[in-house]
């Protein structure tokens, strides 16, 4: 009895060796839900799979269902953003990308706005200066967290509500990874916080309302996307329950 099979259009995220020449894939579809699909004789190397399932690529599959893992039939390259692997510096930017889509997605639920917005940027991460690669990561990070539901509230206090300022004497704002935001001055005393420079809180806010062509010609010092990259990473450990690697990568490389 022939296997049912689905068409699908997808993002690579990670690729896993199986046995002696297969490959495990998480993909992200287009529906923003993860797909799970083993790939097989992928790393043979007149393999028609081994140019067509490369990471970060977008791609046309045919998959047949499987009982634990999906099987792909047929691949055809889209995008190959090729960049992103052959740039150290373009591929350290892009791995924090897709090691949160592994975590934050799943299979069975749809985001659809995940696939539409990591397309965007991926293509984007492959078109700017090595500089710019750090502004553009922690964007997506930022935007990704929204749209799975765990946008930061970086205007109003967590705890009551109110609007949120930078102590002047200080230029730090107090903020409680724990409750999901910024805490207003009457409600700290009630809410366990840390202070953060306002100037990490207003990048935030910038790359979380801005597109991805208009981050692409910010003048952002690499320092200011780094304070937001350690933000991302405090905030997926505290909502997501994962200690980004590749992010951990990204801070002690030495690249920017």
């Amino acid at each position: 009895m022939s296997q049912p099979t689905y068409d699908a259009r997808a993002i690579v995220l990670r690729k896993t060796k199986l046995g002696e020449s297969d490959l495990i894939l998480a993909l992200l579809a287009e529906d923003g839900s993860q797909i799970r699909a083993v790939a097989k004789g992928a790393r043979k190397p007149a393999s028609s799979f081994a140019a067509r399932l490369e990471l970060y690529s977008v791609v046309d599959l045919l998959v047949a269902r499987g009982r634990s893992l999906d099987i792909v039939k047929e691949a055809r390259l889209v995008e190959s953003n090729e960049r992103l692997r052959r740039d150290i510096e373009h591929a350290a930017g892009a791995a924090p990308i897709a090691e949160l889509l592994d975590r934050v997605t799943q299979m069975g639920l749809e985001n659809p706005r995940l696939f539409a917005l990591t397309r965007t940027a991926l293509s984007s991460l492959g078109r700017v200066d090595p500089a710019q690669v750090p502004a553009v990561c922690a964007a997506h990070l930022l935007k990704t967290l929204a749209f799975a539901g765990l946008r930061p509230s970086l205007d109003v206090c967590v705890s009551c509500g109110r609007d949120v300022e930078a102590v002047p004497e200080s230029g730090l704002m107090a903020l409680s990874y724990q409750e999901g935001g910024a805490v207003c001055a009457a409600c700290r005393s009630s809410v366990e916080t840390v202070l953060v420079p306002a100037s990490t809180v207003a990048w935030c806010r910038a790359l979380l309302s801005s597109t991805f062509a208009e981050i692409e010609i910010l003048e952002a010092d690499p320092s200011a996307a780094f304070s937001v990259l350690r933000f991302c990473q405090q905030w997926v450990s505290e909502h997501v329950g994962a200690n980004l690697k590749s992010l951990n990568f990204l801070f002690t490389c030495g690249l920017f």
